[in-house]
């Protein structure tokens, strides 16, 4: 294991912060992720947030070059480019475990890293 990285957020503060500065969304989250319900946007940003603290919180970090994609039976994958893969492949990482939870107002993602 290389890194592992947990956040929680509480989805009506995130709302708020979404609503007073509306370009924050397309600061934050890759055109697939932006027309998703206010709750799965805090869960990927919790995601976002695990792994930065995964890859120990790389200088130039790019919130948009990671995402959360599902497969077919809705489990959450990591995609990456550009800043957090080369920093990935800096610290030797080529496997990823993501999890995302909700509960009430409470959204939390987690990410384990890997590498040989």
């Amino acid at each position: 294991m290389r890194g592992i990285g947990v956040d929680v957020v509480a989805v009506e503060r995130f709302a708020a912060q979404l609503a007073r500065t509306p370009r924050l969304v397309e600061r934050l989250f890759v055109p697939s992720e932006r027309g998703l319900h206010v709750r799965s946007l805090a869960a990927r940003f919790a995601v976002k947030e695990a792994t930065a603290k995964a890859l120990g919180a790389p200088a130039g970090m790019n919130w948009q070059h990671c995402w959360v994609e599902t497969d077919d039976a809705g489990a959450p994958s990591l995609g990456m480019c550009d800043s957090v893969a080369a920093a990935a492949r800096f610290r030797g990482i080529d496997r990823w475990h993501v999890s995302i939870s909700h509960d009430g107002d409470i959204a939390t993602g987690m990410v384990i890293a890997e590498g040989d």
